[in-house]
């Protein structure tokens, strides 16, 4: 079931979702070679619990940690370790914060360090600026297969893949909300956007194939051929007047 949102529900998940960009600012501003990921994880954990929020992924159908820290081949879903981040390394951060009961959720890529070639940073900006093509066309009427193919389109003119396997969705009143939003699709399908939907829009993409595996730990999503990955996240409402992003 769809959840629409009121006013107020928007504004209280801007709420949690302000709290989620400090957060991962912060740890963006900490990616560096020689940091543990753990110590990632822990940084943000002692944020959110500052600024009087609750990690939405701790404890979320058993997930063990506050952010979800995937590296290079990792699409999603990695488990904060004692690994060390090396020069060069890609790495994704995925988060999500509860205040009064509203969830917010968004993901950014970095590469750490020096950046291993030229195809490594155009991932990381496809995948940006993936996002961004696919909520430019975000209005009331427009239906969720546009902003598939919007996405879609954009990253395979530059050469890249989108995951099937994984979407966006919705998000507010819970972590996962219905209704699934793929980055991927064929444009006019799907169901129309409304005013008061709540949204997490996450372009995942590859520099190579597009499947994907779990790892042995039950959580980590890894590219079959090996390739790099990139993710992109922010939690968006629908308006009358277009889109509001609420992670930022």
């Amino acid at each position: 079931m769809i959840v629409i949102k009121t006013e107020e529900e928007i504004e209280k998940i801007r709420k949690s979702g302000k709290i989620l960009r400090l957060v991962l600012d912060m740890v963006k501003e900490n990616i560096k070679p020689g940091v543990k990921t753990i110590e990632l994880d822990m940084m943000a954990e002692e944020l959110i619990n500052k600024s009087g929020g609750i990690p939405a992924f701790k404890g979320y159908r058993g997930f063990p940690n506050t952010l979800c820290i995937s590296i290079n081949d990792e699409v999603i879903h990695g488990i904060p370790s004692h690994r060390v981040i090396q020069d060069g390394d890609i790495v994704k951060i995925d988060g999500g914060v509860i205040l009064d009961g509203y969830y917010s959720d968004a993901a950014v890529t970095v590469i750490a360090g020096s950046p291993k070639n030229k195809r490594d940073v155009e991932l990381v900006d496809t995948v940006e600026k993936a996002f961004y093509e696919g909520i430019s066309v975000i209005k009331p009427g427009v239906k969720i297969g546009d902003i598939g193919y919007r996405i879609q389109t954009f990253v395979e003119s530059r050469g890249f893949s989108v995951l099937r396997d994984y979407t966006g969705h919705g998000v507010g009143k819970r972590l996962h909300e219905d209704p699934p939003i793929p980055n991927f699709g064929s444009a006019n399908t799907g169901f129309p956007l409304k005013p008061g939907m709540t949204l997490a829009i996450e372009p995942m993409i590859t520099a190579g194939d597009y499947r994907v595996y779990t790892d042995k730990n039950g959580w980590t999503v890894k590219t079959v051929d090996g390739s790099n990955s990139a993710h992109y996240e922010h939690t968006i409402a629908v308006l009358d007047s277009g889109v509001r992003i609420l992670t930022e």
